[in-house]
């Protein structure tokens, strides 16, 4: 059997060591709605364990207990209203209005901090009141739904502020208007898995 010799000119040819070219805008979002089905999977499983841990309290306290359904509305509010503010900074975008685009991009950056401190404020007021995740099932699935959401819009805050910065050095080009179309679909993403938070845990909950 005779060995046949590959000389490194000749491995050359199977390799394309030529760089891409990666034009700016040229990117698809596929890869963003494959992750955003992916967190479609995480928060079904999360809404799957409230649903059948929502129900047991060890004898402790139960969302009417618990739940001061005014602020949580004022809080819906903040989040719903940071979705309309972004959609006016799309719209802007799409005008190619960067300083209208940047100032919507502030104001949704107000709203989501405004959501996300009466959130923590939620938290502290319920683990001061003995409310810990630990003191019961219902309260452990309540804090892990609740707290992961709050992660997600922690995260698309500073993505938001990343966007401002980027936009304010290299303008809209096409590559910044296609990350704040991923963001935009990721922010709205998270009002309507809150709007399901709002209806199964909260109005549901007084009503057990």
């Amino acid at each position: 059997m005779t060995a046949i010799a590959i000389t490194p000119e000749a491995d050359l040819r199977f390799y394309d060591l030529d760089e891409h070219d990666h034009p700016d805008g040229h990117s698809t979002m596929l890869g963003f709605w494959i992750y955003l089905m992916s967190d479609c999977l995480i928060f079904a499983i999360l809404f799957a364990c409230y649903a059948v841990l929502g129900g047991n309290y060890a004898a402790g306290p139960g969302p009417k207990d618990l739940f001061e359904l005014p602020l949580v509305a004022v809080n819906t509010a903040m989040l719903l209203f940071s979705s309309i503010t972004y959609g006016f900074a799309m719209l802007a975008m799409q005008r190619d209005q960067l300083n209208q685009t940047r100032l919507w991009l502030l104001i949704t950056a107000v709203f989501g901090g405004a959501f996300l401190a009466i959130e923590l404020y939620e938290f502290q007021h319920l683990i001061h009141i003995g409310a810990t995740p630990q003191r019961s099932a219902f309260l452990s699935a309540f804090f892990t739904l609740v707290g992961t959401h709050g992660l997600h819009v922690t995260f698309g805050t500073i993505w938001l502020f990343t966007l401002v910065v980027q936009i304010s050095r290299k303008g809209l080009i096409e590559a910044n208007k296609r990350r704040l179309q991923c963001l935009s679909l990721f922010w709205h993403f998270l009002d309507v898995i809150w709007i399901g938070v709002f209806t199964i845990v909260y109005l549901m909950g007084m009503l057990r």
